[in-house]
């Protein structure tokens, strides 16, 4: 008897009965990580109230305007460039068919691998004013310095352009995925109906794409706000650098997770008008035909239009910085490159690995239980959901306070009884970061982990049980095949994000065991764009393999018909 016939015969009396032998122990685990990703926000908002010694006040009367508005202005603006660059590079590459789409396909994600600090430093190092771009200006026309204006890229306005060209494949990967979802019968409805091609696109397709946008927009919008490098080398005061400079500078942890609370409530904002513009966007296929076969082949203009407009964001935002970096690290390149860049990549590789295991391992265990269907696990996957939603910044203030006082209770209770202070036992060491890293993109691993447990119907666990098989042949027979994508997936995904995370790894690293997106920020901050080159491309390549993977695995280029 097959396992699928096994499994229609269970009933619901069956399944509850299965269902209750579960072990109460992942509910446990489930309850436990969620209470230990909702800590580090409790510690910040635990803080609001309480008295800073002035320096809250001199912050509101200096610098804490320019926070507010500099934000505002970055999340305007890279909502705007997101949206733009991601939505019709998804539309084009899904509805049109020209020379190179298929290539555009995956290589519109390569920016993602591109931290925004690594395109800051290539972009300076081309537009300053010694710079390639204005040299061979002055060259040119004959200009001296004073004699003509050119754009400052250390400005506002160039950090949007950085995050924009770094983000948009969020918006690019969800539209995407939307335009690939919607029927061949309702495009051809509309074009019955007498809409162009850009007003099917404006009146039919993107409404329906609207849920996946702005998912894709907060998203990119949340990454923005998170931000530390890009913004601390343009010199753009945001609340992510008004946080290290509280905690820094001016050693008061209390205004620093008071700023976090604050860049928090921009966070919030965001998730709120996320979830409101999707409730409002109800929008729905009702076609049963899911597979797209209406396409438009562009001729005349049109097709070297498309290609440029697909080539843009790939050459601005991904060869073209690469390309610059390199002539960097041919050139001059890092100083140290030797047995201590080997220890930085390391170090960088080593903690990503352990931060993805760990990552994976989790989810595995919160998804198990989620099964059960109760309400406080379910409850509990969306607290610990949440962590991706929460800056690095100020997961790395609510890590360090409590942990200090954590260490300092230790020091005191080991003192007391060999006489020795200890030092702290627990601050600046690898678990609190791997911690820190866990708090941070565990959503990550979550989601994908689900979305392969989604495939697992609890009938086929309980049809296993029923043929036989114990909980080991259970998970090799039934469920390792079905999730190994899913779990690997969530690896790559938590690897790649820590290789670039750069926040919370420069407030909460150990000492003298520095990272390479530490060393690629500190040799830029002294202006030693060239050295910090290497450690830029490092990350950069790390992070290739993996996003080429995953390109593979979420845009599936044979669920367009007619491609050529």
């Amino acid at each position: 008897m097959g396992l699928a016939h096994t499994a229609a015969r269970i009933t619901p009396a069956r399944l509850a009965m299965l269902r209750g032998k579960r072990p109460p122990l992942l509910t446990v685990l489930a309850v436990v990580v969620a209470a230990l990703i909702a800590l580090p926000v409790l510690v910040v908002l635990q803080n609001i109230f309480v008295p800073s010694h002035g320096t809250w006040r001199h912050l509101l009367q200096t610098v804490l305007a320019d926070y507010v508005i500099n934000s505002l202005g970055l999340m305007a603006g890279v909502a705007v460039g997101v949206i733009f660059g991601g939505v019709l590079t998804a539309w084009i590459t899904t509805m049109c068919r020209f020379p190179g789409r298929r290539v555009f396909e995956w290589a519109l994600l390569l920016p993602m691998a591109m931290p925004a600090y690594v395109m800051a430093y290539a972009y300076t190092d081309l537009l300053q004013f010694a710079g390639p771009v204005q040299s061979a200006l002055r060259e040119w026309m004959g200009w001296r310095a004073g004699q003509y204006w050119f754009p400052d890229v250390r400005s506002l306005g160039g950090a949007v352009f950085m995050f924009s060209l770094v983000l948009y494949p969020y918006v690019y990967l969800l539209a995407r995925a939307a335009f690939l979802e919607q029927s061949d019968s309702m495009l051809e409805m509309a074009r019955v109906s007498g809409y162009s091609p850009w007003g099917t696109f404006l009146h039919v397709a993107l409404p329906l794409a609207r849920p996946g946008i702005v998912a894709g927009t907060a998203l990119a919008l949340m990454e923005t706000l998170a931000d530390f490098g890009t913004v601390a080398y343009f010199g753009v005061p945001t609340f992510t650098t008004g946080i290290y400079r509280a905690w820094f500078s001016l050693g008061d942890h209390v205004a620093a997770a008071q700023l976090s609370a604050a860049l928090l409530g921009f966070v919030f904002l965001v998730l709120l008008l996320e979830r409101v513009t999707r409730a409002r966007a109800g929008f729905h296929s009702v076609s049963s035909r899911k597979q797209l076969r209406h396409v438009y082949q562009l001729r005349g203009v049109w097709t070297p239009l498309a290609f440029v407009f697909c080539a843009i964001p790939v050459v601005f935002g991904f060869l073209l910085p690469v390309g610059v970096m390199l002539n960097m690290a041919l050139t001059s390149g890092d100083a140290q490159f030797g047995a201590r860049y080997v220890q930085l990549t390391f170090n960088t590789v080593t903690l990503a690995l352990l931060t993805a295991v760990l990552a994976v391992l989790l989810a595995l265990a919160v998804g198990y239980a989620a099964r059960s269907g109760s309400r406080v696990v379910r409850a509990a996957n969306r607290i610990a959901g949440l962590g991706y939603a929460v800056p690095g910044a100020v997961i790395a203030v609510g890590v360090l306070i409590p942990i200090t006082r954590l260490d300092h209770a230790l020091a005191g209770m080991v003192q007391s009884f060999t006489g020795t202070h200890p030092g702290l036992l627990l601050t600046g060491g690898v678990a609190a970061l791997i911690y820190a890293y866990l708090v941070r993109f565990f959503a990550v691993s979550l989601q994908a982990v689900d979305a392969g447990l989604s495939k697992i119907t609890p009938n086929m666990d309980s049809a296993a049980r029923s043929l036989g098989l114990g909980p080991a042949a259970t998970l090799s027979r039934v469920h390792a095949p079905l999730l190994w994508r899913s779990a690997l997936a969530a690896g790559l995904l938590v690897f790649v994000d820590v290789m670039k995370e750069l926040p919370a790894t420069f407030v909460m690293r150990p000492f003298n065991f520095d990272m390479l997106a530490v060393q690629a920020y500190n040799l830029a901050s002294d202006e030693r764009l060239a050295e910090a080159s290497t450690a830029a491309l490092t990350i950069v390549a790390v992070g290739l393999i993996p996003l080429i993977l995953l390109a593979r695995m979420i845009l599936d280029p044979h669920r367009v018909a007619g491609r050529n």
